[in-house]
């Protein structure tokens, strides 16, 4: 049975108009710390629910962030500051502790994600034949359906009795030591949502016995909360692109700044081919830092490897992977020794048998075909797109059927133009997706956000009036005029209305060819409604 808040968020009785530009740093952290204190002395269990509950009350609501983003406030070097702090709090040290883990740190605008997927996969078949390592962390963001996902111990989410355990035994030694390191954070706050995750992972996976942790920054490097690691056993930089540009910079060499951070001296440091003002910023700070950063072409020990897509932007994500998971058993195994000549077959296998979800995946139902693929800027759309072309020409001429959403992100549409484009181009007739469905993020019609999908950091009122949809319709509209757009309220009502026209118009036979794409919050809770699963 699925765990659901209403869509009503439990800041909604938090006084709005206190956070105007003007607020102090001060009155904002009282405003906060007394809700959530008040939140938190009225619970009287400690179930994974509760967990969840008061973990949404470190969410930072969407006026704080307007205020901040009005202010001209960014992350900055005061952020790595702090998450020392609160590791102190918890009674850990950045390097005797963290060196434990023998952290394995990428960073990337697009690929992220499957790389640490594959290191975390090979490593996993490692341990199996050899029993080296022990355990194997994967900390990734965002969760696809529960919180819980993206604290992974040898490939498998922590359990819900896992999670709450050790998220109230993190909660309370924050209570217990909040003033100490008073000098990094203020005294008596606990850090946002993702950066606790971040510190709880560390908790986790130390209490655990983990042996290697492989760790998927947030958002950039040089500031993320990840980047309190001061020996990694390796970093990697995945492909660079544009993204989050109000926090990283409008450009791709801004933004290869950001990325650069993770780069460690004493540390190796790898990355795939980047475009030039990318791979020059990197060479640059690379130098800075005292890392021997290698530029790494496609592995061609992979010839014959089953890489899926069989696309070279993934073959680019299985080398990065092939170099970290290699530099990680050389420290791990004594008796490692890489070839160069073939990979051993625990990497094959790795690679090959990687999962990985929302990216890439088909799901056949009676008349329509699901094609789901989490993609968040211009280049990721047009892969998804592109993917999305060849998985269709062996599957018949049924209808095609859009499902979008980006929440919150007033420049995603532009992003639209490629995706349509590519579908349309691939057609011999132009003829692009038949039918165009935007919807939230909100998961059910009736029952609002599934608990773990709760958002504080997006305007209630543009989801409530389907603002952001109603710009991305009228965009589409003017791309294409044949298609059929429709702005509907939740991922369940989408999904509904893409169903109700497969069994409308896939009389003659032929199957609804639909993607799902955009932001990983619908694609997570799409396959939470279609598997009526609680996890991934």
């Amino acid at each position: 049975m699925h765990h659901v808040l209403k869509r009503k968020a439990i800041f909604g009785g938090l006084p709005t108009t206190s956070f105007k530009s003007t607020t102090t740093k001060n009155t904002l952290i009282s405003i906060l710390v007394s809700y959530r204190r008040q939140h938190f002395s009225e619970m009287a269990s400690r179930t994974y629910n509760d967990a969840i509950d008061t973990l949404n009350t470190l969410q930072t609501p969407f006026a704080v962030i307007e205020a901040r983003r009005k202010a001209g406030i960014r992350p900055d070097a005061n952020s790595v500051q702090e998450m020392r702090g609160y590791l102190a709090r918890i009674g850990y040290s950045t390097s005797s502790d963290l060196e434990k883990l023998n952290i394995v740190h990428v960073a990337g605008t697009k690929g992220k994600g499957s790389t640490c997927a594959f290191v975390d996969s090979i490593l996993s078949k490692w341990h199996q034949t050899k029993g080296i390592p022990k355990k194997v962390g994967l900390f990734t963001s965002p969760h696809l359906i529960a919180v819980r996902e993206r604290i992974r111990i040898n490939s498998r989410p922590i359990s819900e009795e896992m999670f709450a355990r050790y998220f109230f035994e993190v909660w309370d030694r924050l209570e217990d030591n909040s003033t100490v390191a008073t000098d990094l954070v203020e005294p008596g706050t606990k850090p946002i949502y993702a950066r606790y995750l971040t510190l709880m992972s560390y908790h986790v996976y130390l209490s655990e016995g983990v042996d290697v942790a492989i760790y998927e920054t947030g958002i950039g490097g040089e500031y993320d909360a990840t980047n309190v690691v001061e020996r990694p056993v390796a970093s990697g930089i995945s492909t660079l692109g544009i993204d989050h540009v109000y926090v990283l910079g409008d450009t791709v060499d801004k933004i290869a700044w950001h990325k650069a951070g993770i780069l460690k001296k004493g540390s190796p440091g790898f990355t795939i081919e980047q475009v030039g003002s990318a791979a020059e910023v990197l060479k640059n700070r690379a130098e800075e830092k005292g890392v021997d950063l290698k530029v790494l072409e496609v592995d061609q020990r992979l010839q014959g490897v089953r890489v899926r897509p069989d696309a070279n932007f993934q073959k680019k994500n299985a080398t990065l992977a092939i170099a970290l998971a290699e530099t990680a058993l050389k420290k791990l195994d004594p008796d490692f020794k890489p070839d160069a000549a073939a990979l051993p077959s625990e990497f094959v296998d790795g690679i090959e048998q990687v999962v990985w979800r929302g990216r890439c995946e088909v799901k056949e139902e009676d008349n329509i075909i699901w094609h789901v693929d989490g993609a968040h800027t211009v280049d990721s759309l047009k892969m998804a797109a592109r993917w999305f072309v060849e998985e269709t020409k062996t599957e018949g001429k049924g209808p095609k059927v859009l499902i979008f959403n980006q929440q919150g992100r007033s420049e995603a549409v532009d992003f639209l133009d490629g995706l349509c484009n590519t579908v349309k181009n691939a057609d011999s007739t132009g003829q692009g997706f038949q039918h165009v469905i935007f919807c939230t993020n909100v998961t059910y019609a009736t029952m609002g956000y599934k608990r773990d999908f709760v958002n504080h950091q997006y305007n209630p009122a543009d989801i409530e009036k389907m603002t952001q949809q109603r710009i991305f319709a009228e965009k589409w509209a003017s791309l294409d005029t044949s298609a059929k757009i429709l702005v509907i309220p939740s991922i369940e009502e989408a999904i509904n209305t893409a169903r109700g026209l497969a069994n409308s118009e896939g009389e003659d036979g032929s199957k609804v060819q639909a993607l799902i794409t955009g932001s990983l919050h619908l694609v997570g809770g799409a396959l939470g409604i279609l598997e009526k699963a609680d996890a991934l």
